[in-house]
């Protein structure tokens, strides 16, 4: 079945297969995205990341129906560390955002498979669908934890970084990595006590610096600062789009690296399966007549002849 006419037109049900196969089926997935390249990149991605319990869930709810207003057609991918073990945290996401859902903005969560490269590898050709399905913005939900936020800022034209005054070790989060990626930064649930003593400190640690990032309070709650938010965003996705496409230049020639070592990385490990030579070396290694470095380099030589 030919899902290309469904998924232009946008329609769910399409766009729910589409990425399925983009995270489920290797082969299917490229002969997708080989028909669909020409129609995609020109989607604003915004990255949206914290620590857990920072409330981004109901915050992308909120925003994503502020976004529509202002005339946009926003879109949601929530990575999602564990729904490939349990499928609670789907859920929970998409409960939180039902709101968002019924004004028409597409929600998914999609499995980070727990690795780093798997992130950016069913993500970027996800955005891909989304894109070729008419969706911009589209809005990535990651939770700040380590090394996907900073995959997310790479993936991201414009990132936002939220905190809540009830992290107390906020000020440390700050300090561990997130002050060089985001564009805008929010102090969330900014109903709570402790806000004006986390928005003076993230102004100052982070305010300060050359890239001169927004800082933001909002509060999904007392539902205040979340027009602002989207009309940040929006004037942001206007500047970003002028310089977009120098970064997607950039992402490309990062893709094409990805892809060719990827395929690279499989034929040696067919060849080295099949190899008299490695065997020869794996026995001289194991007798210890000669060590891993030395068997590692002849091995090499004998491959790239």
């Amino acid at each position: 079945m030919d899902l290309l006419p469904d998924l232009k037109k946008g329609k769910r049900g399409a766009i729910a297969k589409a990425i399925s196969l983009v995270e489920n089926n290797p082969n299917e997935a490229k002969n997708l995205i080989k028909k669909i390249f020409k129609d995609t990149g020109n989607s604003i991605i915004i990255g949206i990341t914290g620590p857990a319990g920072a409330g981004k869930s109901s915050l992308i709810n909120t925003t994503s129906v502020a976004l529509k207003k202002l005339g946009t057609k926003p879109a949601v991918l929530a990575i999602d560390p564990s729904s490939h073990v349990t499928g609670g945290a789907i859920l929970g996401d998409r409960v939180r955002m039902t709101e968002s859902t019924d004004s028409g903005t597409y929600i998914r969560s999609i499995a980070s498979r727990g690795s780093t490269g798997a992130v950016s590898h069913s993500l970027r050709n996800s955005i891909r669908v989304l894109e070729y399905a008419g969706f911009n913005p589209i809005i990535i939900e990651s939770v700040g934890a380590g090394q996907t936020e900073v995959e997310i800022s790479t993936i991201a034209d414009i990132t936002v970084v939220v905190f809540n005054p009830n992290t107390g070790d906020s000020i440390q989060t700050i300090k561990a990595g997130l002050t060089e990626i985001g564009d805008i930064y929010l102090v969330n649930k900014s109903d709570l006590s402790g806000t004006n003593q986390l928005f003076d400190a993230v102004r100052d640690f982070i305010g300060a610096t050359e890239r001169n990032p927004v800082i933001l309070k909002t509060s999904v709650k007392k539902n205040t600062g979340i027009k602002e938010f989207a009309k940040t965003l929006k004037d942001m996705m206007a500047a970003k789009k002028k310089i977009k496409k120098e970064k997607d230049q950039e992402r490309l020639i990062a893709e094409l690296k990805d892809i060719v070592l990827n395929n690279i990385d499989e034929k040696i490990e067919e060849m080295l399966d099949s190899n008299k030579t490695f065997l020869t070396y794996v026995k001289k290694l194991q007798s210890k007549t000669m060590n891993p470095f030395d068997a590692g380099d002849k091995i090499t030589k004998t491959l790239m002849k």
